[in-house]
């Protein structure tokens, strides 16, 4: 090759998209492992409250990624403030949970404690993605 090079932004986008996708794959699982239900199961089988509350920790957790992106613009960086946020989203659901058993709400389709688990998942991600920032 008569002096090709590949643009270190090109480089940059490749190496930050592959590192939030595994991030956003390890989230899932590891959400769904320690809720009281499988996402992955009980979506599949057409539960709607269970895809409406995990659309609500994917989103909560994309937020903050994408601030962590913006602020640190460094890989390891990002991938500490996705571990921080995604505990973070773990354990709202897990307080949640305590609470007031959204978790077998969710398994009971019942939809509106489902929303309300999505919206206080996707408020504290943007929390999280704001306090990044500083």
């Amino acid at each position: 090759m008569s002096g090709y090079t590949i643009d270190p932004g090109f480089i940059n986008f490749i190496s930050y998209l592959l590192t939030s996708v595994a991030l956003l794959a390890s989230f899932m699982v590891i959400y769904s492992v320690t809720t009281p239900y499988n996402e992955f199961r009980e979506v599949k089988d057409g539960n709607v409250a269970a895809a409406v509350a995990f659309s609500g920790a994917i989103l909560g957790f994309i937020f903050p990624l994408m601030a962590a992106i913006f602020y640190t613009h460094s890989l390891v960086e990002m991938a500490k403030w996705a571990t921080i946020t995604g505990v973070v989203q773990m354990i709202l659901f897990q307080v949640l949970h305590k609470l007031n058993g959204c978790g077998n709400c969710i398994r009971q389709r019942k939809v509106a404690p489902a929303i309300l688990l999505a919206a206080l998942s996707i408020a504290v991600g943007m929390l999280n993605a704001i306090s990044i920032s500083y």
